[in-house]
């Protein structure tokens, strides 16, 4: 007889589960799962990037487990009675599931607050693909509504709440976060540290209400949401509110099936996850250890497996709840582990806090300040990787060590077997190095398919990778560095191999030092490669078949499918003629217009084939291409200097003109920019870049490898007292040798800190010649100055090229009249030339009468 299992419940605990158990059954199984969403299970935890472009199916989670035949999958089907005694379970279809094993993993719901107006249409919870889908489409419709963004309100600061200002933002809608008590994620931070947050959020445009008891949701004469009210009588304007006060267990099932629970809520459970009939099991949200329910991913995977473990006659425990939390808000870094708020007696506090640079990190140790107990991060969250597998552990170094600013090195530890390096998953140090020594895995890749570290949120495989690379060096085995499965070496070895060859093509560089016919990753690496030491035009050859979507339409592609388009202004300068030629554009084609930070004018909104027309304008006025598309340089930003600043030492402005001029075009690993300050004000912010250049009584001072990647660091002094011709020759040198030694898409940041011997090493090669390459790489600079032509200008002087760029082959030369047009940001989208009529003009897709 095969055991039959069912599964109440299609969520990502539900999804781990079943994975699971078909992986480590030996024995016959029927797994019966039930959801009550018509979708296949998906990440929950991802929802966020529902909001940054990603569909329902980039959501979904890997469906091949049902394709296995002891699998059925009955989606949109949801369970409504369970019989315990003749140990069935019913659903709304009328089906009857009996079972042997039942499992309830139904999760919890979203919670609303008991004041008036919550259950508003206006009103939406932040909890499933439908909610967010519902929202999103709330959002579109009233921001066209009313020609203006939509106002919107998250109720509840915590860590959901925070992620939904977000996804507001993300939509163009203004985000206010009302929190009831005195701090942001109260739950994972304390008082300074919720403090350090809030400046953070408040910096991206989002505002901050604590303390601020809501007391009604108002709406106006219309019907739909107006404002929210507070207990002290103010009100805040919205069009939207969504509402994130929390989560309560889905234990209605259970209830009426006479299962124990407990009064807060949820199924009681032990440790072996058994409710109180022997037959059932709980995982997840919906199940209370030890009087407590918790809505992290990370405890009810571990449930999953425990509960795996149990109905295949193994002893597995539940320890506990792993409540360390990552905010996923892009931009705002935030951590809390372990015993954060130092509960334990005798427990330690060690500070470091820059409210100013917006940075609070805090470890909590034992009393004898060995042992580390918890912790959090805020403004710089870097550490969290190294710092929460150690809970428990000797931390082995100086624990302020560990909060020192992101560009000072941290001290790396041993990790223990027995440390918890995935906690989604429960993965530990030990089960890594296992995969590797005893397992066989050759990679991370390999590591996680056979571990699932890292498979869920990703924070770890940082660690994840260090700790396979030590393991493969013990063993004496030899680290891949292959660019793809495609190509064994390493990038920085392929673009040896290229520049050795002489060869001008992809398929002549895959035919010899590769396999295949290459893939996403190796494509635009030899693009770049090819681009650097054979200069010629994107859309050249067979070459152009190798670009990403955006380098082949010399375009940025927007969330909605159109383009946007940025001419060069090197140094920011641009002359009155020129910015009226840049507005006439960008009103006759109807783009949405922002000044970037790169001190440059981005026009937004462009269809494919007016790329061409808006580009001769621009080139007839004397612009070209900016490179806002490319790897490549995208800007370089300075202040007006010693031209007009009575602070200014040098002409900041004209340096910054000549660099831009000089390293236009030039392709590579990842893109980079530059800034170049008149004096030690740094009114240009020139240390966050990949190259800052600051003015000082003796010269320029060089610095390098500062950026704004996934972990925003300033650059680091190369050289100082300099001229301007040396400047510029160790700024060749320099760009030239990351050119040719990064990883793909590694940026300057990265890059430097993993340079054998940092910044002294750099120094020696670029300055000192160490290497003996350095007329090599003048001469490879000079090449590329040599062959620049500007990209939009070939282009439109090449009718080849210029086929490309129509919507399709027999596209109409007219738009379509049904189209519908949505303002941005109060940005009125005027007619393009060929739809304006006299005396109209198209507003928001409705023709209105011009009064004269």
């Amino acid at each position: 007889m095969s055991a039959r299992i069912v599964v109440i419940g299609a969520g990502m605990v539900a999804h781990r589960f079943v994975d699971s158990l078909v992986t480590r059954a030996e024995e016959k199984l029927e797994v019966t799962v039930l959801g009550d969403e018509s979708c296949h299970p998906y990440d929950r935890v991802g929802l966020t990037r529902f909001f940054d472009g990603a569909t329902a199916e980039d959501l979904t989670l890997p469906a091949t487990i049902f394709e296995d035949p002891r699998i059925t999958l009955h989606s949109g089907d949801a369970a409504t009675a369970i019989d315990r005694e003749a140990r069935t379970v019913t659903t709304a279809a009328g089906t009857v599931h009996p079972y042997d094993h039942l499992v309830l993993a139904t999760g919890s719901y979203a919670a609303r607050p008991p004041v008036q107006g919550a259950e508003l249409d206006g009103c939406f919870v932040y909890r499933t693909l439908g909610d967010v889908e519902g929202l999103r489409a709330h959002v579109a419709r009233r921001s066209a509504e009313l020609s203006r963004p939509a106002r919107g309100v998250v109720i509840g600061g915590g860590l959901l709440g925070l992620e939904a200002a977000g996804a507001l933002q993300g939509m163009d809608a203004e985000a206010t976060v009302v929190q009831s008590g005195d701090r942001l994620m109260s739950a994972q931070l304390d008082l300074p540290a919720g403090g350090v947050l809030q400046r953070l959020i408040e910096q991206r445009g989002i505002a901050v209400r604590t303390r601020s008891r809501t007391s009604a949701v108002l709406a106006g004469e219309d019907g739909e949401v107006r404002a929210v009210a507070f207990a002290d009588g103010s009100e805040v304007e919205a069009d939207v509110v969504v509402l994130t006060v929390g989560v309560r267990p889905r234990d209605e099932l259970a209830r009426a099936a006479g299962l124990d629970c407990h009064e807060r809520g949820g199924v009681t459970i032990d440790a072996g996850c058994v409710t109180s009939d022997p037959a059932v099991l709980a995982i997840g949200e919906v199940a209370s250890f030890d009087g407590q329910c918790v809505g992290l991913v990370a405890p009810g995977y571990a449930m999953a497996e425990v509960a795996c473990d149990r109905i295949l006659g193994g002893e597995a425990t539940f320890g506990g709840y792993d409540l360390s939390a990552k905010l996923k808000l892009s931009g705002v870094e935030v951590a809390s582990f372990g015993d954060a708020f130092a509960t334990t007696p005798g427990a330690l506090d060690v500070v470091y806090t820059d409210p100013v640079g917006g940075v609070h990190k805090k470890l909590v140790l034992s009393d004898d300040a060995k042992t580390l107990l918890g912790g959090m991060l805020v403004g710089d969250a870097s550490a969290y990787g190294a710092l929460r597998p150690l809970v428990g552990s000797a931390l082995g170094a100086d624990p302020a060590a560990y909060l020192l600013p992101a560009d000072a090195a941290a001290p790396t530890a041993e990790l223990p077997d027995e440390a918890v390096v995935c906690s989604c998953s429960s993965v530990t140090a030990g089960t890594i190095r296992d995969a590797v020594r005893v397992d066989g895995c050759t990679d991370p890749a390999e590591v996680t398919a056979c571990t699932k570290a890292g498979a869920t949120c990703g924070s770890c495989l940082v660690m994840v990778k260090s700790l396979v690379g030590t393991e493969l060096t013990r063993m004496g085995r030899t680290v891949s560095t292959a660019l793809c499965e495609h190509f064994e070496l390493s990038r920085r070895q392929l673009f040896d191999a290229v520049r050795v060859s002489e060869l001008t093509t992809f398929s002549a560089v895959i035919e010899r030092f590769g396999r295949g016919r290459g893939c996403d990753i190796c494509k635009p690496v030899l693009a770049s490669i090819l681009a650097v030491l054979t200069p010629s035009h994107v859309l050249d050859g067979e070459n152009a078949t190798l670009q990403d979507t955006n380098d082949h339409v010399m375009a940025n592609m927007q969330k909605d499918g159109t383009y946007s388009v940025v001419p060069r202004m090197p140094g920011g300068e641009v002359t009155p003629e020129g910015l009226i030629v840049v507005g006439e554009v960008a009103r006759d084609f109807g783009l949405y217009t922002k000044i970037t930070g790169g001190q440059r004018v981005d026009m937004f909104g462009a269809r494919l084939e007016e790329l061409p027309l808006i580009w001769q304008r621009l080139v007839d006025a004397g612009f070209e291409s900016g490179h806002a598309y490319g790897k490549s340089l995208r800007t370089v930003k300075s202040c007006v200097g010693s031209a007009w600043c009575r602070y200014g030492v040098l002409d900041s402005t004209g340096m910054a003109v000549r660099l831009e001029l000089r390293y236009r075009g030039l392709r590579a690993p990842h893109k980079f920019k530059l800034g170049v300050s008149g004096c030690a004000r740094e009114c240009a912010e020139a240390r966050g870049k990949d190259a800052g250049i600051i003015a000082t009584a003796q010269g320029w001072n060089l610095y390098v490898g500062g950026n704004g990647g996934a972990t925003p660091r300033h650059a680091e002094l190369l050289a100082e007292g300099l001229d301007d011709d040396t400047l510029i020759r160790t700024l060749d040198r320099y760009f030239m040798y990351y050119i040719r030694t990064a990883d793909k898409l590694q940026r300057t940041a990265p890059w430097l800190e993993a340079l054998d011997g940092g910044i002294d090493g750099l120094r020696e090669v670029v300055m000192e010649d160490s290497l003996g390459i350095c007329a090599d790489l003048d001469a490879a600079m000079d090449r590329h100055v040599e062959h620049y032509e500007d990209e939009w200008a070939a282009t439109l002087a090449d009718p080849a090229k210029l086929a490309r760029f129509s919507s399709f082959v027999n596209a109409p030369t007219t738009p379509d009249p049904s189209l519908a047009y949505v303002p941005e940001r109060g940005q009125v989208r005027p007619a393009r030339p060929d739809e304006r009529r006299s005396g109209e003009v198209l507003i928001a897709g409705t023709t209105l009468e011009v009064r004269r």
